[in-house]
């Protein structure tokens, strides 16, 4: 019963064939989770961009002549 359990626990240990593809997953996760976070601040800072475009174009009808 031991030398099932151990010859079991050698071959998982040994056994090395899953992963890449859980390294390429974390990687990719990763690499998602910066993307997703980068778009939401340029997103937060174009749309403040646009207001103070909007905002100085439609001060420029206003102004006294």
């Amino acid at each position: 019963m031991f030398t099932r359990v151990y010859f079991l626990l050698r071959r998982l240990a040994v056994q090395t064939e899953g992963q890449d593809l859980v390294e390429y997953a974390l990687i990719v996760a990763a690499v998602g989770l910066a993307l997703i976070t980068t778009v939401n601040q340029l997103s937060q800072a174009v749309v403040t961009l646009y207001q103070s475009i909007t905002g100085g174009l439609s001060s420029i009808g206003t102004t006294a002549q």
